[in-house]
């Protein structure tokens, strides 16, 4: 595994933050919201990769320092954990303020909610 792993990665957060920054509608913005969040969980998965590395539980006769060399980092996967949830959270939120802006404004258009304002 090279660099490669890492320009995809940052590729596919480039694609979120297009759909971000350059799209109108909010069910679009909301997508490149959560690609952005998927990119940076990949991210997170790779800093804590080793190659061939095991699970990080001490073996009989086998010392810490000894499981250090072959054993995968289990904060960034702990990490990633914990921003699934966040990102479920705040996707949940993000939906329902754009069912509450159709409501009120009855488009998902953001140059048409901004003229519509009053």
């Amino acid at each position: 595994m090279g660099i490669a792993i890492y320009i995809l990665t940052f590729a596919v957060l480039l694609v979120g933050l297009y759909a971000v920054v350059a799209k109108k509608n909010i069910i679009k913005i909301i997508v490149g919201i959560l690609i952005i969040d998927y990119a940076v969980n990949m991210l997170l998965v790779l800093v804590g990769y080793r190659s061939g590395g095991k699970a990080p539980i001490l073996e009989a006769g086998q010392t810490g320092a000894e499981m250090a060399k072959t054993a995968v980092d289990p904060l960034p996967q702990a990490m990633v954990l914990t921003s699934i949830v966040i990102g479920l959270g705040i996707t949940a939120l993000m939906v329902a303020l754009a069912v509450r802006l159709y409501e009120k404004y009855g488009t998902f258009d953001m140059s048409r909610i901004r003229k519509l304002r009053g």
